[in-house]
Formats: C-alpha cells, sequence, structure tokens
C-alpha cells in the first residue's frame, strides 16, 4: 500500500467508506499467480478427478501417495518460507491455491489439513530448531501433518479440553494422556499438533508430537456422511513422552495458538469453498446444454436460467468479498512489517486483524457452496441424485464445512461479539455513528437527489445498509446490554446483516474497479449480478433487522425502528428475472462458469 493510502481495520466496513482504488480484485492476478493455480487444477485433473471412486474407499497409501505428488510439486509449501524449503507466497496468495484446489474433494481436506491447521502451528509459533527440524520435511510431504484438538467433551468450548501433559521427574519428558476426535488426516499423520493442558494449568498449552515417539493408537476410521477419503479417527495418547523442546510456543499458549490457526482456517475454508462451488455451477452449465427435454436443451427454460444465474451471482459476491479481504490481510501485514514487526508475528496480527471478515467469509462461503450443490442436483433432477452422476458427491461432501472451523452459528456469534468488543476498547468507533443513525430517525427523510455518478443508488443503498445494522445493533445492545450475549437468536440476525453489508459492498467495489478499467457495456453481466445481489439483499436485511427489533423492542420504540428499517433497506425496483438471465446466457454461451 502506498503511504498515504488508509488501511481499514478489521469490522470497520461497517462504519467506513472504502474507494474501489483501494481493493484488490480477481482481475488483477499477476502471471506468476495465475500459473500456480493452473497447476494445481492441472494436479487435480490428472492425479484427483478421475480415481475419486478410489480416494473415497480409503485404498491403502493412495491419500498419502498424492499428498507426496502434490509436494514434489511445490504445492504443500505454498506458504512456507523459502528459508525452510517453500515459495514463501503472501496471503492473498495461498487462499487462490485453496480455491485452485477445493474442487478436489477429501483431496482438498486432506491437503488444506497439512498445509494449514498441521503445519501453521509450528511456522508461526515454533521457534528456530522446531523450524529447521519440520518445516522443510512438511513442505516435501515427507511428513504428514493433522491437528488434534477436538475432544468427545469439548468442541467449540476447546479450553475444556481434558487430555493432560505432566512433566516428567528427570524434567526431559512431558507425559502426554488423553483423547482426541475428528482428526483429519489421523490414519496417515507423523506429526500430531497436540492440546493438552500442563498438569493443574487453566488454560492448553500446544506440543509438537511425533508418531514415533509411542504411546499413541488411533480407532478405526470414522464413517461420515461425505469426505469419505479423508482420514478422520479419533487418536489416544498412553503415556506418550514427547520431549520438553517440543512445547510448542509457551506454556498455556495453546488457547491462542489455536485461536489464531482457527481465523487463518476459517477464510482459508472459504477459498476452498469457492473452488468447489465453481467446479459445480461449471458442471450444472455443461449439463443444462446437453440434457433435452421437450424438444430442446434444459438450458433454454427461465426456470433453468434462474438457478444458473442466482449461482452464479452468490459465487461471484464469494470471490469477490474473498480476495478483497486476503489483499487487506497482506496490506495490514506489510504495514506491520514497515513498522519493524517480526514476519510470522506480523502475518499472525495480519489475519488476527481481520478476524470478524475470516468468520464472516466461512459462514458465506460454506453455505454458498451448500445452496450451489442443491441447486446443482436439481439441475440434474433425477441423475442429481444418482451416485454414478457428479452431484452425488459434492452435495455429500459440502455439508461438513458448514461444521468445520467453528460451526456457522458459532462463527456468526463471534463475529458479532468482536465487533462489539472492539468498539468497547476503542479500536472501532460504533456509537458515534450509531448515535448518528439514531438522530436521523427523528429527522426528515432524504428521498435523493439527481446524482449521476457510476452506481449512485447503489452507494446511497450501501450508507443505508450500514445504518440498518447500526440502528439494530445500537439499540438492541442499549436495551439488552449485559445479557445480549445470552439472545443468540438476536445476534445471529445482526451476523445476518453484517454479512450482506460486505458482501454488497465488496461487489459494488469490485464492477465500479472493472467498469473503470474496461467501460459500461463491457461489464453487463458483472453490473447486472451486482444490482441483483443488491436487490436482494435489502430484503434480507430487512427481515433480519425485524426478527431482531421484534426481540427486544414493542410499542412506540418498535414503531420508531421499523420506520427506520424500512427507510433504510428501500432499494428502487429492478427486474431481476431479466437480470438473472443476463448472467444465466454468459455462463450458457461459454459452457461453464465464467465471471
Amino acid at each position: 500500500m502506498s503511504a498515504d493510502q488508509k488501511a481499514l481495520k478489521g469490522g470497520e466496513f461497517l462504519i467506513s467508506e472504502t474507494s474501489f482504488q483501494n481493493v484488490f480484485t480477481p482481475e488483477e492476478w499477476n502471471e506468476e499467480q495465475t500459473m500456480m493455480a493452473q497447476t494445481c487444477k492441472d494436479f487435480l485433473a490428472a492425479e484427483v478427478l478421475p480415481i475419486l471412486d478410489r480416494i473415497d474407499s480409503q485404498e491403502e497409501g493412495l491419500m498419502p501417495s498424492l499428498l507426496d505428488k502434490a509436494g514434489a510439486l511445490g504445492l504443500l509449501g505454498v506458504s512456507i518460507p523459502e528459508t525452510y524449503g517453500g515459495f514463501g507466497a503472501d496471503f492473498n496468495t495461498s487462499l487462490l491455491i485453496n480455491e485452485a484446489t477445493g474442487g478436489g474433494h477429501s483431496f482438498a481436506v486432506a491437503l488444506a489439513a497439512h498445509t494449514g491447521i498441521g503445519t501453521l502451528p509450528i511456522m508461526y509459533y515454533g521457534n528456530k530448531a522446531q523450524k529447521e527440524k519440520y518445516l522443510p520435511k512438511l513442505s516435501t510431504g515427507e511428513l504428514k501433518a493433522s491437528y488434534c484438538l477436538t475432544e468427545p467433551g469439548s468442541g467449540s468450548d476447546a479450553n475444556s479440553g481434558k487430555t493432560q501433559a505432566v512433566l516428567s521427574a528427570d524434567g526431559k519428558h512431558y507425559v502426554i494422556n488423553g483423547q482426541k476426535m475428528w482428526i483429519t488426516n489421523g490414519g496417515f499423520a507423523e506429526i500430531f499438533v497436540v492440546f493438552a493442558k500442563i498438569e493443574n494449568d487453566e488454560t492448553l498449552s500446544a506440543f509438537i508430537v511425533e508418531k514415533g515417539f509411542g504411546g499413541i493408537t488411533l480407532n478405526p476410521e470414522e464413517h461420515k456422511m461425505g469426505i469419505k477419503g479423508s482420514s478422520t479417527r479419533q487418536v489416544f495418547f498412553n503415556d506418550c513422552k514427547v520431549p520438553v523442546e517440543n512445547l510448542l510456543g509457551e506454556r498455556q499458549g495453546g488457547f491462542k495458538i489455536a485461536l489464531n490457526i482457527l481465523n487463518i482456517g476459517r477464510i482459508k475454508l472459504a477459498g476452498a469453498t469457492l473452488g468447489a462451488a465453481k467446479k459445480v455451477v461449471g458442471q450444472g452449465v455443461v449439463y443444462a446444454n446437453e440434457r433435452n427435454q421437450f424438444g430442446r436443451a434444459i438450458a433454454k427454460y427461465g426456470a433453468i436460467k434462474h438457478k444458473i444465474g442466482e449461482q452464479a451471482i452468490k459465487v461471484f459476491a464469494l470471490e469477490t468479498a474473498l480476495y478483497r479481504c486476503g489483499q487487506a490481510i497482506d496490506d495490514w501485514t506489510n504495514k506491520l512489517l514497515a513498522e519493524g514487526m517480526e514476519p510470522e508475528q506480523a502475518k499472525l496480527k495480519g489475519v488476527e486483524q481481520f478476524a470478524i471478515e475470516a468468520a464472516l467469509l466461512k459462514v458465506y462461503g460454506s453455505e454458498t457452496l451448500d445452496y450451489v450443490v442443491d441447486e446443482g442436483v436439481q439441475i440434474y433432477g433425477g441423475m442429481g441424485f444418482s451416485a454414478d452422476a457428479p452431484m452425488d458427491r459434492s452435495y455429500r461432501d459440502s455439508r461438513i464445512n458448514r461444521i468445520f472451523e467453528g460451526t456457522n452459528e458459532i462463527n456468526r456469534m463471534l463475529m458479532v461479539d468482536m465487533m462489539l468488543r472492539r468498539a468497547m476498547k476503542g479500536e472501532l468507533d460504533l456509537m458515534t455513528p450509531a448515535m448518528a443513525v439514531a438522530k436521523e430517525l427523528m429527522s426528515v427523510p432524504d428521498f435523493g437527489d439527481d446524482d449521476t455518478a457510476l452506481f449512485a443508488a447503489e452507494k446511497k443503498q450501501l450508507k443505508n445498509f450500514k445504518k440498518a445494522v447500526l440502528m439494530t445493533a445500537g439499540s438492541a445492545v442499549q436495551k439488552l446490554m449485559a445479557t445480549l450475549n445470552k439472545e443468540q437468536e438476536i445476534i445471529m440476525n445482526m451476523a445476518n446483516m453484517m454479512i450482506d453489508v460486505y458482501v454488497a459492498e465488496s461487489l459494488m467495489l469490485r464492477v465500479e474497479k472493472m467498469v473503470s478499467a474496461k467501460g459500461e457495456a463491457a461489464c453487463a453481466v458483472h453490473i447486472a449480478a451486482m444490482k441483483t445481489f443488491f436487490f436482494d439483499a435489502a430484503d434480507r436485511i430487512n427481515v433480519a433487522g425485524k426478527n431482531a427489533i421484534c426481540s427486544f423492542a414493542e410499542g412506540d420504540e418498535a414503531r420508531m425502528l421499523f420506520m427506520g428499517l424500512k427507510r433504510f433497506t428501500k432499494v428502487d425496483p429492478i427486474n431481476t428475472k431479466e437480470s438473472r438471465r443476463t448472467v444465466a446466457q454468459k455462463l450458457i454461451d461459454e459452457n461453464k462458469y465464467c465471471l
């Protein structure tokens, strides 16, 4: 970022305006990044997609061999510094790789678990000796990694885990005892990042545990609804002796490690869902062009065009918001580096700064993919329900993403909680704009003007969407105060409003940037997608706001808030049938996802 460019903080999208010149859009990938993504897609096409049934049957040694091949191409070391044998790519590039491999079903899960939650704790929190010992072999795939946090009694409440580490009498080892479950890559991993409490500590610590240390046993593979080829096992530690030098980070620092790695995992999961969604949309378009009923291809029928158009709009919106956030993380990281912060710390702080957006994107990405695969089944019709057609596996594999990396319910509550905590700490000034909105409710409505600037209507709508969130959230906080955290339904309503605001703004900024470069005529399809999203977002924000308001206000207070909500979610009518058809026709003509 240039020195005079203001770097927005995480969560600040709700109260600040952003210029399209200050955001990254996918049209700006450079040649090297594009080639890296294509390498991933070529690898899937050659090595993974032809053998999905073999992968799902968990053929002995198959998944580790695929990871070895990926390691030989450098796909396991994208984020690892060059010093340790990796590429040292920036964060947004790592998201692109997650997208490019996201259509790989169970392989994508194994790859992401190894390169993400399995490797990153060592990369970010390991000391020099630990990095030198493990990162080069993790980069090549010589060592496969897994992450052991969840236990039978501790899922979302991770710090309640019972696994214990006790220092040996000679002070040379920690002896770990406990049980972990839902451990991805558990069946073949040589490295386990294990979270346990040392003796009577209240907070978790983290350890790098090698399978060769002994004292580790595995339950049989879990039978799962989807991602059947992903190794998922319970892992038992029975007097597992771990050298004291394998403590990862500080004692009782494990919970912080887990939270920060989950922040990274959430946004990277959104990248994977994007890749999977693009693949499914493309398959549906090809099928719709090939399948004939009543004498013509089903792609020519309005009902199918509606499905394809809406799928494409959601995927285009996800892509836009994802890489806007990825670049914001890189920009913030670079800002901290310029201030003298150590690289690993700067990268962690960069992601931590945008933890709100990471949770938001995890929710939006996983729910977009679920929508896309559901409509994919419907486009295929009876064949969609057949295990011999591709939608069966996509449908089943998608469902885990709303549970991975913290359930979507937890992530919605985290979004709002983090936003309010930052406001209470003075990191975000939500109070001033919220009070301004409250004052505006008592004034004469603004009926608009003749502003002819590009997307003037959408810019006004976006400001009003933000006012709707500030009004609803501000009133809820004022009314409920300390009891708001018990009102989970209201919090999730507020989160849904925030999601639509962030995604709508991201869409508008991307399309505005595209138009500034190519002109309106060349961007007609993208403009149609953006305007349709805005039109529908207004209704979603209105409904979420009304549900929240009805939960805490009544009488004159409720009537006043309803009036404000109606004012702030008012949009001019557009022909969404035609705009969706415009988007769909672009895909149908090119016979692929092409936005």
